[in-house]
């Protein structure tokens, strides 16, 4: 007996996506600041980053599902329907952290580990040294030249 889909149809899953965008723009966090010489507290709203995960959290906070990795890993074949659905969440996630880092809304260094688009770059010096070994007693490697000291005669 196949067990019932907590959440019906790949629509309801948009649906649910689209609620919790439009609430994280509801909900905003707030930059707070103490302005001028009596200090008045002035709060900026600040734009939230879209994340699965906090997709997965709104979701548990509503009561709908705890979490999506049944949908998608597509487990036992069971979620086919819901594998582009559940792309299309993850590729507006990245699109608006990497817009928003991209403007400076968000935390550039932050957003891209977030995204994995960390630039990695390895570095390889390799030095060769010739070393050349003179034997400080032996005469025959130097090159001598005889010189004359003039003296001062009287």
């Amino acid at each position: 007996m196949a067990k019932t889909k907590y959440i019906e149809t790949p629509e309801m899953l948009w649906e649910l996506f689209k609620a919790y965008v439009q609430f994280e723009i509801d909900n905003p966090m707030y930059k707070v600041e103490y302005v001028g010489r009596e200090g008045k507290v002035v709060r900026t709203p600040l734009e939230t980053p879209i994340t699965f995960e906090g997709f997965e959290c709104y979701l548990q906070d509503q009561d709908v599902i705890t979490d999506l990795s049944h949908y998608s890993m597509n487990k036992e074949d069971r979620y086919t329907e819901y594998v582009g659905i559940i792309t299309r969440i993850r590729q507006n996630c990245f699109v608006h952290n990497f817009k928003g880092a991209a403007i400076g809304i968000f935390s550039p260094n932050l957003i891209a580990r977030k995204l994995g688009l960390i630039e990695k770059t390895e570095t390889k010096t390799q030095a060769s040294i010739n070393v050349l070994s003179i034997d400080p007693l032996d005469t025959t490697n130097y090159i001598t030249q005889e010189s004359s000291i003039p003296t001062k005669t009287d």
